[in-house]
């Protein structure tokens, strides 16, 4: 299984030093992972004047999966926009057409009063958000700032969803949905917008292929405020890419702490991109202090999704949930009475209950 891995800036190389020493752990079992680094944002920038140089970009290609660490750094803010840190993600998106966002939201009963809801309505959360991700109002073209005849400046951005976009990431929403409890709820405007009409039609149409799954429907301001008063409530989200950035940043927010949330995006053959959805907190990089959970748990889904070795994940998720139980914690989820350890500590910590 070849891994291309790119650590990417601030506290990344830290982060996914701790996820590469995981896969190294489960090399013992038998499993064979084949690793080459190359450089990413800032620090592809820094390589090669670009922030995905060349060489990284097919080194992507040619992997079976990505393992991202972050990117971006205050220094980088000056830079033209195509230089920037952030840019690397963006094209990689696009170049390998990862047009499925999974970003999951759980709360480890450990956990659970961390959240900013009370620990009643968070404890045993665990959603599945689904985000289109190439698509939509972030895309859509025409775009851009033009002057009035009057005079006035006024930006234009233009929303766009194809029929076969809104069917490849419902379709794969179901898909999801059946290898969990078999909950779908569609999220989307379609009082309003013409394309959230055509994403409703579409949707219940995919649905005839999943009998077993029961399919709903919300209105995102609905869905945004449901997420806040039950959000025990849903299963699996599926929504277009505007909708699903605000929302699964909105459920990142219940669970206590965003250094514990894992992602992928995915391509139409399940080979991924997988990567904490945190920043690359350059104030803290170099400390010893983030939490590399995000990412031990990314290579987790990583070993889910792209590789089909669910055993394997299944380890790694359940020593997660044992080393919070033991009481382990780094400094964005310590309280009194816990064990205060840095990022390489809890690696030592996930790694002796693998």
């Amino acid at each position: 299984m070849k891994i291309a891995v790119l650590p990417g800036d601030g506290i990344g190389p830290e982060i996914i030093a701790q996820g590469v020493r995981v896969l190294k752990a489960l090399e013992k079992d038998g499993l064979k992972f084949e690793l080459e680094y190359a450089p990413v944002g800032g620090a592809g920038y820094e390589a090669a004047g670009d922030p995905l140089p060349d060489a990284t970009l097919k080194l992507a290609k040619a992997a079976d999966a990505i393992l991202f660490g972050s990117v971006g750094d205050w220094k980088y803010d000056t830079l033209p926009r195509a230089k920037r840190p952030e840019q690397a993600i963006l094209r990689l998106r696009k170049e390998l057409a990862l047009f499925a966002n999974l970003r999951p939201a759980m709360v480890f009963p450990e956990l659970a009063g961390a959240s900013s809801l009370r620990a009643e309505f968070v404890a045993g959360l665990d959603v599945m958000i689904l985000r289109e991700l190439t698509g939509d109002i972030y895309f859509g073209e025409p775009r851009g700032i033009r002057i009035l005849p009057n005079g006035e400046r006024e930006g234009f951005n233009t929303m766009r969803y194809s029929e076969s976009e809104v069917r490849r990431i419902v379709r794969a929403g179901f898909v999801i949905a059946m290898k969990r409890v078999k909950r779908l709820c569609s999220v989307d405007k379609m009082n309003v917008l013409e394309t959230s009409e055509l994403w409703r039609e579409v949707a219940i149409e995919v649905a005839k292929e999943f009998p077993a799954v029961t399919l709903t429907h919300m209105y995102i301001d609905n869905a945004a405020m449901q997420l806040l008063r039950n959000p025990k409530q849903f299963d699996v989200i599926v929504t277009g890419n505007m909708f699903g950035d605000i929302l699964s940043d909105e459920a990142s927010m219940l669970t206590g702490s965003i250094g514990m949330l894992p992602s992928a995006s995915l391509d139409a053959n399940n080979k991924g991109l997988f990567e904490p959805i945190h920043g690359s907190a350059p104030d803290i990089a170099g400390k010893g202090v983030a939490n590399p959970l995000a990412t031990i748990m990314s290579v987790s889904m990583m070993l889910r999704y792209t590789f089909n070795l669910d055993a394997a994940a299944d380890r790694i998720d359940n020593a997660v949930k044992k080393v919070l139980a033991q009481g382990y914690r780094t400094a964005d989820i310590f309280e009194s009475g816990m064990q205060r350890v840095g990022t390489t500590g809890m690696g030592d910590a996930v790694i002796a209950a693998l």
